[in-house]
């Protein structure tokens, strides 16, 4: 199974549709309940729910996903392209048969999507309706027409995070980096990171663990309004850690969350992640983090909070949440 543990906890949602053709006279006795095998709409409701909720037991790949709401309901094509309860988006157009529509619409709170659990649900819903209506209709019945209409979360709304204005600079703070004892390994992989979402970093530097030296080249960077600044190393609560102490020195204002965000993502993963110092906050109209020296933290910390405090500059230019 594919590697989801990186990937942020975040609200996902998803709707699928599929339909159920038939005759006129089936979907007529389907309505008035008046079927062979009992009541259509609970039976094929309840094995939708229980299909949702066993889709990783019947798809190799999916990841066991806690389902938090799921609501599946119908409409009926009568023919004459109405429908009845219908539950076509607006715009759409029914086409002009008979049948029943299934409608599944699902919320889960997690790293990955729960678009494969409504799709799971709509076609089983679809299969049970297939047999329930079968003693009446085996000859015109005809499941069709599954698709996702719509999803949200994780990579379907980090779009709208993109960096409008992607422009970011990396100072990495280190004693042994800066006196050329030991190789930059967490600033390299911040530029990779950044690189991969779209961000051309303008200028990368190292320098010892000294406050007025990182002041000075933050400051610098505030000056030229680089929207984004990251550093590396200096967060910890070694006798050389001076990074936050500088940056601190430089906000307008901070921005708590951010440094909240990379602590809780890195504590699910590091037990010592609660011991960084990390702050973030706005000087000019740059947003600076301070993340931890070490590559996998630093990669952590990105992954906590990227691409969404990208967003910072908009609100900083005055565009608001």
């Amino acid at each position: 199974m594919r590697d989801i543990s990186a990937k942020q906890v975040s609200l996902r949602t998803a709707t699928a549709t599929g339909t159920v053709l038939c005759g006129p006279a089936t979907l007529e006795l389907a309505k008035a309940g008046k079927l062979p095998k009992g009541n259509l709409f609970d039976i094929a409701k309840a094995a939708g729910m229980l299909a949702a909720k066993n889709t990783h037991n019947l798809i190799p790949h999916c990841h066991p996903v806690s389902i938090d709401g799921l609501e599946i309901s119908y409409g009926y094509l009568d023919g004459n392209n109405n429908t009845e309860n219908s539950i076509f988006q607006e715009g759409q157009t029914p086409p002009a048969q008979c049948g029943i529509v299934i409608r599944c619409e699902g919320k889960s709170i997690g790293r990955t999507g729960i678009e494969m659990e409504v799709l799971t649900a709509v076609s089983v819903a679809a299969l049970t309706i297939y047999d329930l209506l079968k003693p009446l209709d085996d000859s015109t019945l005809e499941i069709t027409s599954i698709k996702l209409l719509k999803k949200t979360g994780g990579k379907s709304d980090n779009k709208k995070y993109a960096a409008k204005n992607p422009v970011a600079a990396v100072l990495v703070c280190s004693d042994s980096t800066a006196a050329g004892l030991r190789d930059d390994v967490s600033g390299v992989r911040i530029r990779e990171i950044l690189t991969g979402l779209g961000v051309q970093t303008v200028d990368y530097q190292i320098v010892p663990d000294n406050l007025e030296l990182i002041r000075e080249k933050i400051a610098d960077w505030v000056a030229r309004d680089i929207p984004f600044i990251f550093t590396t190393g200096g967060t910890g609560l070694g006798p050389r850690d001076c990074t936050v102490e500088a940056v601190r020195s430089l906000l307008n204002r901070e921005a708590p969350g951010v440094a909240e965000a990379m602590r809780v993502h890195g504590q699910m993963r590091t037990a010592t992640a609660m011991l960084s110092r990390a702050v973030a906050g706005v000087a000019g109209k740059s947003l600076i983090v301070t993340l931890p020296g070490s590559a996998k933290g630093a990669q952590e910390s990105l992954e906590a909070i990227l691409p969404a405090a990208f967003h910072a500059r908009d609100m900083i230019d005055g565009g608001g949440h």
